[in-house]
């Protein structure tokens, strides 16, 4: 396979030799020898402003220009999808067979999804009007694109995460400046060559660096900032974005909890809480990060999940955390629930390859550890016995956070009412954590998980803003609510008001019509 080149085009990756990234295979945690040149912060302000410059002229294109060059980049990647996988592969450590469900297969739905529904979501929308309070007006609603988009995105789903914004942002005449993780740069590196292949110059603009550069990108004032990491990290871009009156998206960390009601088919609960707690490594915010299970059944699911976890391979099933920071804050949950009483039924110990951390089943957990209350982000499950579904619902609740969650249970209705009852964005019932990348499901949270949406039309409206458009063609001299004020605008207001009131008898409400009239008619007299 080729080599990517880091600066596919000059004037859609931003580069000085400032800072050098170097790309670390996780699966060894060797040097890979790939680098890629980092933004220079000082030219952030220059590449915001020619983006401005190129999203006002691609939003004047119209919509049937923006829909062919959003699908022929959406053709392009498909058209290298293997390269990509591989990237992936080797560049994060993801199982190959991650790697095409979770960042390639989603993104070709997302593709589909977008450009069928945008026609109808950028449809502008008409408010009724009284035709004898405003006769010969037109009132409607259209949306407008907010400018320049600033997409600050992890490593964690490195292809696509980002378009989840770009694609709908671009569809909507908006500009981008993406800044990939500096864990995820070769990937970051073969997007901005795709963009700078299908898209004119400058409207995704790639620029490559750590938080000094995103910091700098902010500074440089663009019109939205779209985030998605650390509680911490976001809670500084927020802070900054606030001081600059722009408005920002956070899609922050989570506590997910999963919920196994006595009745629960323990083949798919099994299998699918696995799968929850272990893809991605766990590095997901949507992974199941714990487990409360109904007492009755809490032996035998424990049981059932140590077998099934034993059974995942390294590499082939779970790939390896990012980096030796993420492995050691994994360890230290893992060895302060055991100081604290907690067993471990199966892993527990870092593997002696890279940044492995074997699939781990943790049991007898104190409720105050940091394995119960602060994101992991490592495949870590910590499995609880309930009694009750209040219970249940309690110790779910008991977090900042508030992503997502999920009941498992064969009675559907009465499952999809405990789930109404957990304070999260995104409930699941007898599944988990796949909804993230479409396009038509909306992926948002509460508390510490962040505000805003990615996904649907809900956030499709936070890559827009709203203008009302009115036109009048009664070509009138005046209006009746205009200068000079006097009695008979009095009378016609009062009998309008007449007409209209709500809980009035018919006889009442006739009685309003003869003053509006008579007050019309004597208004400019």
């Amino acid at each position: 396979m080729s080599r990517v080149s880091p600066q596919p085009s000059t004037h859609t990756t931003a580069a000085a030799a400032a800072v050098r990234i170097t790309a670390i295979n996780p699966a060894t945690g060797a040097d890979t020898g790939w680098t890629v040149d980092g933004a220079d912060p000082a030219s952030l302000a220059g590449i915001v402003d020619a983006a401005r410059f190129a999203g006002a002229a691609f939003a004047a294109a119209g919509l049937d220009v923006r829909k062919k060059a959003v699908r022929s980049l959406g053709n392009a990647i498909l058209g290298r999808a293997a390269e990509i996988g591989q990237i992936l592969h080797e560049e994060l450590g993801k199982p190959l067979g991650e790697a095409w469900t979770s960042e390639l297969v989603t993104t070709g739905e997302l593709f589909d999804y977008w450009l069928a529904a945008i026609d109808d979501l950028l449809s502008p929308i008409d408010v009724p009007l009284n035709p004898i309070n405003y006769p010969g007006k037109q009132v409607w609603l259209e949306l407008d694109p907010v400018g320049v988009i600033a997409l600050i995105m992890p490593w964690n789903y490195p292809f696509n995460l980002p378009l989840r914004t770009i694609v709908p942002g671009l569809l909507a005449g908006n500009a981008v400046v993406f800044k990939p993780s500096e864990h995820a740069p070769r990937t970051g590196a073969i997007l901005a060559e795709l963009l700078a292949a299908t898209l004119p110059a400058n409207l995704v603009t790639t620029v490559q660096g750590d938080g000094r550069v995103g910091e700098a990108l902010i500074a440089a004032h663009p019109d939205k900032v779209v985030f998605t990491g650390s509680v911490g990290a976001g809670k500084r871009v927020a802070l900054q974005a606030a001081t600059m009156l722009i408005p920002c998206s956070l899609e922050l960390g989570s506590k997910d909890a999963a919920i196994v009601l006595a009745d629960a088919n323990l083949d798919r609960a099994v299998a699918g809480i696995v799968w929850g707690a272990f893809h991605n490594a766990g590095q997901d915010c949507a992974s199941i990060e714990r487990c409360y299970v109904h007492r009755s059944i809490y032996e035998t699911f424990v049981d059932r999940v140590v077998t099934a976890t034993r059974a995942l391979r390294e590499g082939d099933d779970v790939g390896p955390l990012v980096n030796a920071a993420a492995l050691d804050k994994v360890h230290g949950q893992v060895q302060a629930a055991k100081a604290a009483g907690a067993m471990v039924r199966t892993g527990g110990e870092p593997s002696e390859k890279g940044y492995f951390y074997p699939p781990t089943v943790l049991t007898d957990v104190p409720e105050g550890c940091d394995l119960m209350v602060e994101e992991t982000f490592g495949p870590l499950l910590p499995i609880v016995p309930f009694d009750t579904v209040d219970e249940a619902i309690l110790l779910t609740n008991r977090t900042p956070f508030g992503l997502c969650g999920s009941v498992w249970g064969k009675d559907v209705v009465a499952a999809e009412a405990v789930a109404r009852r957990i304070r999260c964005g995104v409930i699941f019932v007898n599944n988990c954590c796949f909804t993230g990348p479409m396009g038509g499901a909306a992926w948002t949270g509460r508390g510490d998980s962040g505000y805003g949406v990615t996904g649907s039309r809900f956030g499709l409206e936070g890559l827009t803003q709203v203008r009302t458009v009115c036109i009048d063609r009664t070509g009138q001299k005046r209006e009746m609510w205009w200068y000079p004020y006097n009695d008979a605008l009095v009378r016609m207001a009062t009998g309008l008001i007449e007409v209209s009131r709500g809980g009035a008898s018919l006889a009442q409400r006739a009685r309003g019509v003869p003053m509006a009239l008579g007050g019309l008619m004597g208004r400019w007299k």
